[in-house]
């Protein structure tokens, strides 16, 4: 699975654009989400087929700042604490966290800068 990174004009309609496009293309949305900062739309979505993903967003205007491999976990839910302990877990290991959101099946979504190293910290979790 891919998070595919799309920087989105702050207008309305940009996200349908966005959404359209990849839908127009096949490319479901498995989970992801939009934050504004700065004015410019931060949207990071999962997808399956990232390039193909990345190919109907460039061509619906859209600009990709990239598309990265994730890690998918599963946090206990009845234990209070366990993003603090996968993080830290992450963080002592020098591996930063660049993303992070949930899909749609609740699964915890990683965008880490060193994906190997981060799956093996990680394995509890898997």
């Amino acid at each position: 699975m891919y998070d595919i990174h799309v920087l989105l004009p702050d207008e309305p309609g940009a996200l349908a654009r966005f959404g359209r496009a990849l839908g127009g293309a096949g490319v479901s949305l498995e989970g992801g989400g939009v934050f504004t900062v700065d004015g410019v739309g931060q949207a990071h979505f999962l997808v399956e087929d990232g390039e193909g993903a990345r190919r109907a967003a460039e061509a619906a205007g859209l600009r990709v700042a990239g598309v990265r491999e994730v890690l998918i976990r599963r946090l206990d839910q009845e234990r209070a604490g366990e993003l603090g302990r996968i993080a830290a877990a992450l963080g002592d290991a020098g591996i930063n966290i660049v993303t992070q959101y949930s899909d749609h099946a609740n699964r915890l979504i990683l965008v880490v800068d060193e994906p190997a190293p981060a799956a093996a910290v990680t394995q509890d979790w898997s």
